[in-house]
């Protein structure tokens, strides 16, 4: 009897807390490695694996170091999330690294840097023995909010995934792995689609390499000072300049902006690696990682804000002997890795979707518009109520959230772009794509939000 009304009372307060149910991620499948555009690099001593989940979407980015390597951190934002920080601070001389793990989801997502020190322990690579201990390290990035429509996040299975899947010498770049809902520009309103880059350079016998996770609240500046990616206020240029923001600040920051001043747009980070082979003690290894996170200033601007959780972990895979006549001098590997991160950033650059634009001559039959009509849900914070009038399409935010600029205090006109696209004029490109399964697809492409009846 009493087992009885315990499973009852289960039961009832499951269906009475159906976000319970449905912050099951068990049944989500890790796409791996996906990406056309890679960065391809001659280097076994690295090796990459990524992992998303598309119905987020977000994900995770494994760098793996199958002979282990030294390492060293500098942390600058102020809003940091990170795993075994304070040992890489030590700056112990022997190798003990194996990963660096950049993840998306914020603090959950940090489950998937431990994830990976099991999943090497699981796989007989490292043992319990303490010269033989897993060592993952990482650091997240802010990929929730009103910026998708769930919180899904980069969990255990995932990132082990990842690393199982991992490859030496390809990179994806835009968005993937843990750049998957990357954004730039948030001071600024921008809002401007990011992702991870990658970038290699070798002189002689010495390797360098450079990747980054770019979700920064400032902008990403190009080389010749122009912004490489935003959603501008219709009075700005065109031909948008860093400096045009920055010269027009703090009035720059207002329209759109996603800063509050009750710490809401506390969302940003920018995570990065780089590494050489050149063999390099712990001061020197620290003195290049705080040389090449201060030179990222000149191409994220503003750089490591209080709303910014910017880390950088600097690896030496020893492989070249530093007293060797091919090692390059520290402040060249110092240079060199500043400018190839610059040259991450910019590969982090996914193409930007473009404005939908509707017309007067678009007719949609009454059939195709009753149809359409109805409750969508996305996720249990998060859903939308179509509506027809007099030949006229609505939508209203049914959850706590709004859904893109559509609001829950009264109905938004849609306006048709063809028989089964519609989208609401703004700053922002929206379309909210009806399919015939009864599902509705808001942006269809890279960052899609998926609701159903």
């Amino acid at each position: 009897m009493k087992q009885t009304f315990l499973l009852a009372a289960a039961v009832a307060a499951a269906l009475a807390a159906p976000e319970r149910l449905l912050a099951d991620q068990s049944s989500l499948s890790p796409v791996l490695n996906a990406g056309q555009q890679t960065l391809k690099f001659d280097w076994p001593a690295i090796r990459v694996g990524t992992a998303e989940y598309e119905e987020g979407p977000t994900g995770v980015t494994v760098i793996h170091f199958p002979h282990r390597a030294l390492a060293a951190v500098d942390v600058r934002g102020g809003g940091p999330g990170t795993v075994n920080t304070d040992y890489l601070r030590l700056g112990y001389d022997t190798p003990e690294l194996d990963a660096v793990v950049f993840s998306g989801g914020s603090w959950y997502g940090l489950e998937s840097i431990t994830a990976v020190g099991t999943a090497l322990k699981d796989d007989g690579i490292r043992t319990g023995d303490w010269t033989n201990l897993a060592l993952s390290v990482g650091a997240i990035i802010y990929d929730l909010g009103d910026r998708r429509l769930n919180e899904i996040y980069p969990d255990k299975r995932l990132a082990q995934a990842a690393l199982r899947a991992d490859r030496p010498g390809l990179f994806p770049l835009g968005s993937h792995g843990a750049g998957r809902f990357a954004k730039t520009g948030g001071l600024f309103g921008c809002d401007a689609f990011s992702g991870q880059g990658a970038a290699f350079r070798q002189i002689g016998d010495v390797k360098i390499a450079a990747f980054v996770v770019v979700n920064a609240l400032g902008v990403v500046t190009r080389r010749d000072g122009h912004v490489a990616a935003c959603y501008g206020d219709t009075k700005w240029s065109k031909d948008l300049r860093t400096t045009d923001l920055l010269a027009a600040y703090p009035e720059s920051r207002k329209p759109g902006s996603t800063v509050a001043t009750n710490g809401e747009g506390r969302r940003n980070t920018t995570v990065s690696l780089i590494v050489t082979n050149q063999k390099l003690n712990p001061a020197e290894l620290q003195r290049l990682a705080t040389h090449v996170h201060s030179s990222m200033s000149r191409a994220i601007t503003p750089f490591a804000t209080e709303f910014d959780g910017d880390v950088l972990y600097a690896v030496s895979t020893a492989e070249l002997d530093a007293g060797k006549p091919s090692a390059l001098p520290n402040i060249d590997l110092d240079v060199t890795g500043a400018e190839l991160m610059w040259d991450a950033i910019l590969a982090s650059v996914p193409p930007q979707p473009g404005f939908p634009h509707a017309s007067k001559h678009v007719e949609v039959s009454t059939s195709d518009l009753q149809a359409y009509t109805g409750e969508y849900t996305f996720s249990p914070f998060a859903g939308l109520r179509i509506t027809a009038v007099r030949n006229e399409l609505f939508a209203q935010a049914t959850g706590p959230r709004k859904v893109y600029g559509i609001g829950t205090e009264a109905p938004t006109q849609l306006q048709a772009l063809s028989a089964t696209d519609f989208t609401v004029p703004g700053r922002y490109p929206l379309v909210l794509h009806f399919e015939p399964s009864g599902r509705l697809v808001i942006n269809p492409g890279d960052w899609q939000q998926i609701g159903s009846k």
